[in-house]
């Protein structure tokens, strides 16, 4: 569906994008993660022909997105970040104004402009002028807007910015449910929100991609150690003691209190592959203490994001 090879922008001599490369599957949904100003919505307005890349080349179905940049933009559905609403209209009227300008057949408008209000749960708000609807409302008739004209793919750059959590559910709950019929990319630098909607994700960074690859395999890749996180009721420096002395075990290290006096957490490190549990289990049945919880702790996307951005600047550094 969307093929990168090779892309930079330069604005002047500022190097946004430093020769990126990815490709994108039909039907997948594509996290594009990284911090402000790492280069994520510079690829997007390229993607969605907003401006030309200095070198490289971008295809959307097949199609450059430089020299066929009117036949691209029909297969595509944008929301920017800052989504370009009229305060002074209502949703309908405004869905209708944007299908009239994305060439929709005359015919067709009415039925269009409704499928993508009822998709985006906006008809009760229908009638009601922009300027005084929610901010999560005005995000749903943005991303009504980008399905207006049944485009192929979905390029979301930054969807739930500034909503509460309540709003932010909603919205995600809204872009899982239409997975699998269009293709999507989508921005953010709010990691959860990669890791529960992406069958992918790109990790970029200072206009540069460091990773490609699921959250899982990434996960395996860069998990040297295996963690566990062990509740116990018992004294803590001798609970430390002892499952540090467990064998297996690299370290172990109290994470505070519970709440319950005597009750502490404790995240244990051992080496990959080697099963710890048993032994660390037996050790505080023999000791009389109580073992509340004992779990494995895999490592989040955070720490993926920060081991590998760490790891990449200390190469460009060296």
């Amino acid at each position: 569906m969307i093929e990168v090879e090779n892309l930079s922008k330069y604005f002047g001599p500022f190097p946004a994008l430093k020769n990126i490369s990815f490709k994108v599957e039909k039907g997948e949904i594509l996290g594009f993660l990284g911090p402000n100003g790492a280069g994520k919505s510079t690829t997007m307005r390229i993607l969605t022909c907003f401006y030309p890349a200095t070198t490289g080349t971008a295809k959307i179905g097949g199609l450059d997105v430089f020299s066929h940049s009117l036949e691209v933009r029909k297969k595509v559905g944008y929301l920017p970040e800052n989504v370009p609403l009229y305060g002074d209209m209502t949703p309908r009227s405004y869905l209708h104004f944007v299908a009239e300008i994305k060439g929709v057949p005359r015919k067709e408008r009415k039925k269009h402009v409704e499928e993508a209000m009822e998709t985006c749960g906006v008809q009760s708000m229908a009638g009601k002028l922009i300027q005084f609807l929610s901010k999560g409302y005005k995000q749903r008739v943005g991303i009504a807007q980008a399905l207006l004209g049944n485009p192929e793919l979905l390029i979301l750059d930054e969807p739930t910015s500034g909503l509460d959590p309540k709003q932010i559910i909603e919205i995600r709950q809204l872009i899982k449910s239409l997975a699998g019929e269009k293709t999507i990319i989508l921005s953010s630098h709010i990691l959860p929100e990669v890791s529960q909607l992406c069958d992918r994700i790109i990790i970029i960074n200072d206009g540069k991609i460091v990773a490609v690859d699921t959250p899982d395999n990434l996960t395996h890749q860069l998990e040297k150690t295996s963690r566990l996180l062990v509740k116990v009721e018992g004294p803590s420096e001798e609970v430390i003691g002892e499952i540090g002395s467990v064998a297996g075990v690299k370290s172990a290290n109290r994470e505070g209190d519970v709440g319950d006096k005597g009750v502490h957490s404790y995240v244990v490190e051992s080496d990959k592959g080697h099963e710890v549990r048993k032994g660390i289990s037996k050790t505080i049945h023999e000791h009389g203490w109580g073992l509340l919880e004992l779990r494995p702790l895999e490592m989040s996307l955070e720490d993926i994001f920060i081991k590998l951005v760490t790891k990449e600047e200390e190469g460009r550094n060296a």
